[in-house]
């Protein structure tokens, strides 16, 4: 076990790791939890007309399901950053999963999906995302606002190369495209996803926010520290 704890130490630091397990499992809590109450609650469709001139290209489902690498390396380099700035990062990454819950539960959304049959693989992986992830839990996207977050989370960072937090921008736009080319969202997700994302990480490096995150993480991870030493 000590083993474990060194290896996964030289790549997390132990400050950063309760973090990255509430992101993790409050994110799950959110989108499943929400679900489960508001799943037979009316839902509104705020599909526009642009939507519908959007084409519907299957193939776009490698970046919408492959972007969840995208996700896992990059929550790790900003995990690996200066206490302080991952304080910052995961308060407003909390925040912003509790206003995504608040839209789930008082403003449920869904859109309509195209009838696809299933010829062709692209056609049976489009058929298979839409019969495990129901149309729901569409506004604010929490795909673009998870994207969004790994790219602005590193955006002003020197450290990291140039070329990656290029490639980080490129590819967060390229995962809100691929939403709206499988149809899994309309374009008011995506902005709503992208503009919270935005406030919420600016909310979030407010000294009076990621200072309240701070004690807790800190208090939590004491708990669990002094327990596995016990």
């Amino acid at each position: 076990m000590s083993k474990v704890r060194k290896i996964v130490a030289g790549v997390i630091p132990e400050y950063s790791l309760f973090p990255l397990i509430l992101a993790v499992f409050f994110n799950l809590a959110v989108y499943e939890g929400s679900r489960l109450i508001a799943g037979n609650w009316y839902h509104y469709n705020i599909e526009s007309s642009l939507d519908k001139m959007i084409p519907f290209w299957p193939p776009a489902i490698t970046v919408y399901l492959g972007c969840y690498v995208f996700w896992i390396v990059n929550y790790i380099i900003i995990a690996r950053q200066r206490k302080i700035e991952v304080c910052q990062f995961f308060a407003g990454d909390l925040l912003s999963r509790m206003v995504c819950l608040a839209f789930f539960l008082l403003f449920p959304t869904t859109n309509h999906r195209p009838i696809v049959a299933p010829d062709g693989f692209w056609n049976q992986m489009m058929c298979f995302l839409y019969s495990t992830d129901a149309a729901d839990n569409l506004f604010p996207s929490i795909h673009c606002l998870v994207s969004w977050f790994c790219y602005i989370g590193i955006r002003n960072k020197r450290e990291i190369p140039r070329w990656y937090r290029a490639f980080s921008c490129a590819m967060a736009l390229m995962v809100c495209a691929s939403t709206l080319l499988t149809k899994q969202h309309v374009l008011v997700d995506v902005a709503g996803g992208v503009l919270l994302a935005e406030l919420c990480f600016y909310i979030g490096k407010r000294t009076v926010t990621w200072k309240v995150y701070e004690r807790c993480s800190d208090r939590i991870s004491g708990i669990f520290r002094g327990r596995g030493e016990a």
